[in-house]
């Protein structure tokens, strides 16, 4: 059997397994009437807003196809532009599906885990997983197998690839929408009503008075699931056309036989199709890892978490390896290859190991919760520091990476293409745990909603310590795959742009400092993540403003509902940040298609220079708002759990406000950073004989 087929049958086999864990989290007990009916409020809530921000996303995704269509038909290409344009739709269409049947399972999980809480952590913690696994195996399972049969279909072969970069725009289109709306949405309701409740109020977080509540709890699942969904999704797809994009070049040289450079090489088309055959034994990996998240004697809930991941880690290492032995070869160049594989998961593993101390419980945390001793200034200033700090560390992996990933192959073939080729692969390694990974990020909204329903529906105190306990790990599973999204944009970005010099006709090495387009396009693109970010911030602030002044209104207008003898108009406030997050998330949006059009028709080598500006800035303003979000939350909860004197105490207030700022950082602006690059990058490749056509075309003396 031809290998490639090992691409969409593990696509579909990771839909089954989906499927299967999808049952299994939806047959446990779901618990008391009232608990089923707040469960309910989420499910509403969360289901009414993905309609609605997906049909407004369908009218824009409808034009830009047009717009495809008709841009890309000069010169007659009718045939091409209808396929690009039709798998733009597609990718855009898996890409929604993919956050839908994440948000569809967490919001009816999340009830079944605050019961089985009841029971202890290890029930609760295996329904959250193997709900969480459901999002993760649903996102690999639609992004490999869109790809390859596009692939299939397209017939193969480098311009097939050139053609499936429609799908993998779709895809990031979705994403982009999807990161921003459910971002402002999920922060609006949180900081407005963690301002009024905690604040203001002095009550719990997920007390049942506070109007904002289930708005908040919705958020969760819009913003965690469906918006990481998408955001994974389209990195795995981007990456691994990214990488194939790369393979065409090769095997598209003038100046370089493809057999001299990989003696081993089975087929022409093997560098093209290696990118799918890894990420399809890699899901077969991430399957058999989810069974491996057991606790054992110890209730050491991380610990537990992460045998999934080290087990994917080194069942692809394995399997790497026959693989690219069938493909490339064994000798030299071939294991050059495997090498650079190997090289993306261990970024993979340092990117975890590097996020989890910055934004677990030990002591950049711990130095922002005694900063709260003396007041909200201090905290925030530590937080801001901590955050900044933390950007050193993932550069140092990445960069590191990066250099091994290039010249391991660059010695073992004496081509520069080669060490490109090994950092696109790397990047393809590093995503190609992507199921296990996103399993991690999907448990976390549904812990969290579970300790919310567990509080509203007033269980034992012993249910709400287990969630807790469940939650406190669900915000740093979180923060790891932030991180490790972030990272791996960066790299995809760069094999991405590597593509965008050759499509506009200048080498690397020739893209240089002193060409004042460069220049220009760098700072242009250095810009863009601060404005965009601002946008974002500014619309979570304004969408939290109502909030605010809703469940003030609501206090102090509807008789009853302090004393708990009133139930608060909820519904309020899903409005609220529901009409908020689709009115404000159009602009930042557009602005990753826009911007690099009309850059690009002014000059393809000044949108090289923006795309460059992106990318860099962009990794380490992401990098330090997810970070530092996660840290100054982590902060919070040290206190809450009796440091420094616990909830209600004078740094417990300071925390908050640190909370507060860290929030929009962590889940909103930060994340949305990373399809944003991507999106642009993919544009400019999308439409890089336009500019070529219609910019000036300056390029460098």
């Amino acid at each position: 059997m031809d290998l490639l087929w090992l691409a969409p049958i593990a696509g579909l086999v990771s839909l089954i397994f989906a499927a299967i864990f999808a049952v299994y989290t939806l047959k446990q007990e779901s618990g008391s009437e009232k608990m089923n009916a707040i469960s309910g409020a989420i499910q509403e809530g969360a289901s009414a807003y993905l309609n609605r921000q997906y049909r407004t996303i369908a009218v824009v995704a409808v034009i830009i196809a047009i717009i495809l269509f008709v841009a890309l038909s000069r010169g007659g290409g009718f045939f091409d532009s209808g396929r690009i344009a039709i798998g733009f739709l597609a990718g855009a269409a898996c890409s929604a599906a993919a956050g839908y049947i994440g948000m569809f399972v967490s919001t009816r999980g999340n009830v079944r885990v605050a019961q089985a809480a009841s029971s202890g952590v290890r029930k609760a913690l295996a329904i959250a997983f193997r709900g969480g696994a459901v999002t993760g195996l649903a996102v690999v399972g639609l992004a490999l197998l869109g790809t390859s049969c596009f692939y299939i279909l397209f017939g193969g072969g480098s311009h097939a690839v050139d053609l499936v970069v429609g799908y993998g725009f779709g895809a990031s289109l979705i994403s982009l929408f999807a990161r921003i709306g459910g971002g402002i949405y999920t922060k609006a309701a949180d900081v407005g009503s963690d301002l009024v409740g905690k604040v203001e109020a002095g009550i719990p977080e997920d007390d049942p008075r506070n109007a904002g509540v289930i708005a908040d709890n919705v958020g969760d699942n819009v913003g965690d699931c469906a918006g990481m969904g998408a955001d994974l999704f389209e990195t795995y797809v981007v990456t691994a056309i990214a990488a194939m994009l790369i393979g065409g070049l090769i095997l598209n040289a003038g100046d370089i036989e493809l057999t001299n450079v990989f003696p081993g090489i089975a087929a022409d088309l093997a560098l093209i199709e290696y990118p799918l055959i890894l990420g399809a034994v890699a899901i077969f990996a991430s399957i058999i890892a989810i069974f491996a998240v057991r606790m054992g004697k110890h209730d050491n809930i991380m610990g537990t978490l992460y045998k999934g991941v080290i087990t994917a880690a080194v069942l692809s290492v394995i399997l790497f390896y026959p693989v690219t032995a069938a493909l490339i070869g064994a000798d030299l160049a071939g294991i050059s290859i495997f090498i650079s594989a190997v090289v993306g998961i261990i970024i993979m593993a340092l990117m975890v190991v590097a996020t989890e101390y910055f934004t677990q419980m030990h002591s950049p945390v711990k130095a922002i919760a005694d900063a709260s001793k003396t007041g909200a200034g201090t905290n925030l200033i530590t937080g801001l520091a901590i955050g900044m700090m933390s950007t050193g560390l993932p550069v140092i992996i990445i960069c590191s990476g990066i250099l091994v990933a290039y010249f391991v192959p660059f010695m073992a073939t004496g081509e520069s293409i080669a060490g490109l080729y090994g950092i696109a692969i790397a990047a393809v390694a590093m995503l190609s745990t992507t199921g296990i990974i996103v399993a991690l990020d999907s448990y976390g909204p549904i812990t969290d909603n579970a300790g919310g329903i567990a509080e509203m529906s007033d269980l034992p105190s012993n249910v709400r310590d287990t969630t807790d306990k469940l939650d406190a790990v669900g915000n740093t599973t979180k923060a790891v795959t932030k991180g490790y999204a972030i990272a791996s944009a960066a790299i995809a970005a760069l094999a991405l742009f590597s593509d965008y010099l050759h499509k506009i006709g200048i080498a690397a090495e020739e893209f240089s400092l002193f060409n004042p387009l460069v220049l220009v396009g760098l700072l242009i693109g250095g810009l863009l993540p601060f404005i965009f970010s601002s946008v974002m911030m500014r619309a979570v602030g304004k969408g939290a403003f109502k909030v605010v002044e809703e469940v003030r209104r609501q206090f102090k207008e509807i008789p009853g509902i302090w004393e708990g003898k009133t139930k608060p108009e909820y519904g309020k406030c899903v409005d609220i940040v529901t009409s908020a997050a689709l009115r404000e998330m159009m602009v930042p949006g557009m602005i990753a298609v826009v911007v690099p059009v009309v850059v690009g028709l002014f000059s393809p080598i000044a949108l090289g220079g923006l795309l460059i500006g992106v990318i860099i800035s962009g990794l380490m303003l992401a990098l330090m708002m997810a970070n530092g979000g996660a840290a100054w939350d982590n902060a919070k909860k040290m206190i809450e759990d009796g440091y420094l004197g616990g909830k209600g105490s004078d740094a417990h207030k300071a925390a908050v406000v640190g909370d507060t700022v860290g929030d929009p950082f962590k889940d909103t602006a930060g994340p949305a950073i990373n399809p944003l690059i991507k999106a642009m990058t993919m544009v400019a490749i999308l439409f890089s004989s336009l500019f070529l056509a219609y910019g000036n075309g300056i390029l460098p003396v």
